[in-house]
């Protein structure tokens, strides 16, 4: 992370356990309309002009779907007055990579983000939520009501990346036609979005077991990979999900954007720029690189000050590098942009929330 620091950001931390994801957008009003306007700045005209289309579409699936925070959806969007919002909450992360270990006999997860929007690494918050099973830190933005990464300190983190692609055709050039195919098959499907799942767990379970079970059985609206780890020694797994089907494993516990054991019609997913060219062995193979190197990583994580966010883990589209252990109640983030050359550097200082540094906001 060498390089001038005069041009970092501070990532902010924000209270928002009375309010929630509502108060978060009003309060960050300001952050959430920069945060749009960055997003959509590199779509052309046109696709900017459909944006309330957008919205308009995925709002009906939202409200199809079991949500618990459509109706937080709905008071961000009336409270922000712009378009987007609504297609924020129901896009996903393109690629990203995890890993779950034991170090000092307690779980670490560490996590890249990563994602074709610009503003997304600068934009970054932490979220200091609560819910009926108590207090947890939300890594998200102003106008986001899931949760992608989280810690619970004392109790659990996790975070999702996004499951292979299910595909109907096998020629590169065709994966828009399989994402759009699977974007009207999940039409009908009324089940949890997973990363609304997600906040749900942080809200309501208490430890690692029952989290883990939780997300393991419940129904969600699309498929996807959680990363989980608890707080003593060998509490960590990776949980491949489907609509209804679950494999979960305890070795092994790193992901990235393909099953472990991979067949068709499943297909890893590859980055904005090789969607129309990569083949299927191209993408499965960058998807395992990923997974591989940082699941070899040599040193601990307790000390990499992200050094392990290199190639491959480090791409083209990575916002956000987290690592997080519930046990000590550590949370770490940095945020990246892609401004020169071909990868992100780093936007943000790194922002490290302990428990001693929570304590001390709170008083």
């Amino acid at each position: 992370m060498s390089g001038p620091t005069a041009n970092l950001v501070s990532i902010p931390i924000v209270d928002v356990r009375e309010g929630g994801a509502v108060r978060h957008a009003i309060d960050g009003r300001a952050r959430a309309r920069a945060l749009r306007d960055d997003c959509v700045a590199w779509l052309l005209p046109p696709a900017r002009m459909a944006l309330p289309a957008a919205d308009a579409l995925t709002r009906l699936w939202l409200e199809r779907s079991r949500s618990p925070y459509v109706a937080d959806i709905k008071a961000i969007a009336v409270a922000l007055g712009f378009p987007g919002i609504w297609l924020l909450n129901g896009s996903y992360q393109w690629c990203c990579t995890a890993v779950a270990r034991d170090e000092d006999g307690v779980p670490w997860l560490a996590r890249t983000l990563d994602w074709p929007f610009p503003g997304l690494g600068r934009h970054v918050e932490l979220a200091r939520m609560r819910g009926a099973a108590g207090e947890f830190i939300n890594v998200s933005w102003p106008g986001y009501a899931g949760t992608l990464t989280a810690c619970a300190p004392g109790c659990f983190a996790a975070a999702i990346n996004q499951a292979p692609l299910r595909r109907r055709t096998r020629k590169p050039w065709l994966r828009p036609y399989d994402l759009a195919a699977n974007a009207l098959r999940t039409w009908p499907i009324r089940f949890t979005p997973p990363d609304h799942l997600l906040r749900e767990v942080f809200e309501t379970c208490g430890d690692y077991r029952a989290t883990k079970r939780r997300l393991e059985t419940e129904p969600i609206a699309r498929p996807a990979i959680f990363t989980l780890v608890g707080c003593a020694r060998g509490e960590r797994c990776v949980i491949e999900r489907t609509e209804e089907g679950s494999a979960s494993r305890g070795e092994d516990t790193s992901a990235a954007n393909d099953w472990l054991r991979s067949a068709p019609p499943w297909e890893a997913r590859v980055g904005a720029t090789l969607l129309l060219t990569s083949s299927s062995e191209e993408a499965a193979a960058h998807s395992r690189a990923r997974r591989e190197a940082l699941a070899s990583w040599p040193h601990r994580l307790a000390r990499a000050n992200f050094a392990w966010v290199a190639p491959p883990v480090l791409n083209p589209f990575t916002r956000v590098a987290v690592e997080m252990c519930p046990a000590n109640a550590t949370l770490r983030v940095l945020g990246y942009e892609l401004e020169h050359g071909e990868l992100p550097r780093p936007v943000t200082r790194v922002c490290e929330l302990t428990a001693a540094v929570a304590a001390s906001l709170a008083s």
